[in-house]
């Protein structure tokens, strides 16, 4: 992934693209995982040139600046300057707010609650907030059943629940209801009775129905406990069967702890109907898991749900993260209009530059055909019709290399101007590609891994 100096340059229409960071990035780090989020943001950053600022929660302030810490060291004596990676000691809402809205403050990457995001965006500089999760992981009637639970128990108790895109609730067809069950217990997963659910719905969730802070990333066993239920030690996730989603499910929320809740449908329509309930009650725009052989339902799913990442037969808590799937690699997952988010990507480098445009003169014969190439290009991607032959166009700024260097990072964009101009994109094996670029590349031979 290309950060620095020309990130692209089209012989075709003589336009050069010149990346130039942000600035000061304004990282705001929760507490539900505060470590993981403190390293992300300060990779991306300095990947783009940018300097960093943390500001972290309050109850998370000891390891955010240990996390710092462990990094500042290694990274100072590589030639990063001492002051481009930095951390606020003294927390305080108001200087979180000074940090957001200061001078010298070019971006802000705001992890946390609606509240905290929408501080982000009011306070005048570009941002990137990033929204909550409340995932729901179907596992239709066609599934692979024993490899679907496995995810799901690995996923929910990842870092014991405190991803946002780690799964909350389990959905499941009637006809592999049992099933379903004796996998989940064989996995470490404890059903609980009515009586436990309430006890364990009094710990987990606070009166005002949002996660209790004292039980975020605690295990399963120490959650029993303070709930005064018996488990046996070994258990990984403790599973509560609901017959609803709300105020009145308490454990219907995101819970960021290994709590599961469970429920059975009928079939994969009413799995849609309970999905969507589930995501309107705080995961709107973020991530649902499903799993399924039948493709024709995975893509009623993805049409359907108001998510921007829908995961098919893997774990959500490292498929929408890029771990186990094709999506770039993040621990910041935009969730779109949907949540009010600027974007609905995963938060990469690439967010946190900016793109020079040099454009040099066209010839008028080539501005007319460049024309023509860009309508054409223009109608081909929005009305779904074939790539079309790009006109000849005007001599090269300087003899094209005999075989172009392998890129790091392809995009829809750039298989969609291959193909127009009728070449190849040599792709290094680590290189990511977008979902859109692997759709537009579909059934051709634009993408050449290099190596193989």
């Amino acid at each position: 992934m290309r950060t620095v100096g020309i990130l692209r340059e089209n012989p075709q229409t003589r336009v050069v693209e010149i990346a130039e960071p942000m600035g000061v990035v304004a990282a705001v780090i929760p507490s539900t995982n505060p470590t993981s989020t403190a390293i992300y943001k300060a990779l991306i950053s300095i990947k783009a040139r940018n300097a960093c600022v943390m500001s972290p929660h309050p109850s998370a302030k000891g390891c955010i600046l240990e996390s710092v810490k462990v990094m500042h060291g290694p990274a100072v004596r590589a030639g990063l300057p001492s002051d481009a990676l930095l951390c606020m000691s003294e927390v305080t809402l108001e200087g979180t707010q000074e940090l957001m809205k200061g001078r010298d403050t070019g971006v802000i990457l705001a992890t946390g609650g609606i509240g905290l995001v929408r501080a982000a965006y009011s306070s005048g500089k570009p941002a990137f907030g990033v929204g909550p999760g409340n995932v729901p992981a179907y596992v239709e009637k066609t599934a692979d059943v024993p490899k679907a639970v496995k995810h799901i128990i690995d996923g929910k108790t990842f870092d014991y629940g405190t991803l946002c895109s780690s799964e909350q609730s389990i959905v499941c067809d009637e006809p592999i209801r049992e099933q379903v069950v004796a996998e989940v217990k064989k996995n470490g997963g404890y059903f609980m009775s009515e009586p436990e659910i309430a006890a364990v719905s009094r710990v987990v969730v606070t009166p005002q129905r949002l996660a209790n802070p004292e039980i975020v990333g605690k295990p399963a066993p120490y959650i029993a406990e303070k709930a005064g239920i018996k488990v046996p030690p070994e258990t990984r996730a403790l599973v509560a069967p609901l017959a609803g989603v709300g105020r009145d499910f308490p454990l219907s929320i995101e819970k960021l702890s290994p709590v599961l809740a469970f429920y059975v449908v009928k079939d994969w329509h009413e799995g849609c109907e309970r999905c969507l309930q589930l995501l309107r009650y705080g995961g709107t725009g973020h991530t649902l898991g499903i799993h399924s052989r039948d493709d024709a339902v995975i893509r009623a799913f993805a049409l359907k749900k108001p998510v921007y990442r829908i995961v098919a037969n893997t774990q959500t808590s490292m498929g929408a993260t890029g771990y186990t799937t094709g999506l770039a690699p993040s621990m910041s997952l935009g969730c779109g209009a949907y949540a009010g988010n600027i974007t609905s990507d995963n938060i990469t480098p690439l967010h946190l530059i900016n793109i020079k445009r040099l454009a040099y003169e066209l010839p008028r014969e080539a501005r007319t055909s460049a024309l023509r190439d860009q309508v054409a290009a223009f109608l081909d991607e929005r009305l779904g019709g074939p790539p079309r032959p790009a006109s000849p166009g005007p001599p090269p700024l300087s003899p094209a290399p005999a075989q172009p260097p392998a890129v790091d990072f392809v995009s829809e964009d750039d298989v969609r101007r291959a193909l127009r101009e009728g070449r190849t994109i040599r792709v290094s094996p680590r290189a990511i590609i977008t979902p859109a670029a692997r759709d537009a590349a579909a059934g051709g031979n634009v993408l050449v891994i290099e190596g193989r």
